[in-house]
């Protein structure tokens, strides 16, 4: 059975070595539309495959973290890369360029992480990400399997290779996150209850 989570964001980039001009050569922006798909062939204790709920904690401030941010290669211009975070308080730098593609990419491997490391205590059975879909605009997107993760025709992508500001390390409901999906560190899974 297959679940699917909706998270969005607002973003701006440069995407560099694209066919149009427009996106190759101009910062520009877009409403984001995120879609973690997951996968069980059984139900928890809730008769869930995952509560939604569980969603709300840490794999949010991962992805919000890229809201109202500007997605920064780190092969660009060094120069671009200094007056970008020189002047925008919320960046992140990615080792792909921040093209949906990628982004799907990007996303499979935090969300992959962060999941991996959650203490299942509900009775989840073999939850696991299927996808991710990363909608640039209402008619395109990306879509990224466990296989493309690892593909190294695609760039690489470890977690050591992304950085982000510290503003948006300080916005997080646990400011040593990252630091624990880069060192691998079980956690118990930490749902955010509606205010």
């Amino acid at each position: 059975m297959l679940i699917r989570k909706l998270f969005k964001f607002e973003n701006a980039h440069i995407v560099r070595g694209c066919s149009t001009r427009r996106c190759s050569h101009s910062i520009h922006g877009h409403s984001y539309k995120v879609e973690l798909l997951l996968e069980a062939q059984a139900l928890d204790h809730g008769q869930m495959v995952y509560d939604f709920g569980l969603l709300k904690g840490d794999i949010r401030d991962l992805i919000d973290a890229f809201d109202h941010a500007v997605a920064l290669w780190s092969g660009d211009d060094p120069a671009y890369l200094q007056a970008m975070q020189g002047h925008s308080e919320r960046w992140v730098i990615l080792p792909v360029s921040p093209s949906a593609e990628q982004f799907s990419r990007v996303f499979f491997r935090l969300v992959d992480r962060a999941l991996s490391l959650v203490e299942m205590t509900n009775g989840e059975a073999d939850v696991r990400l299927h996808s991710i879909i990363v909608h640039e605009t209402e008619t395109g997107y990306a879509q990224c399997f466990r296989d493309d993760v690892d593909n190294p025709r695609m760039g690489l992508i470890a977690l050591e290779d992304i950085r982000f500001s510290p503003a948006i390390i300080a916005q997080w409901h646990s400011p040593d996150l990252f630091e624990q999906l880069k060192r691998g560190t079980r956690r118990a899974p930490r749902p955010v209850e509606p205010v």
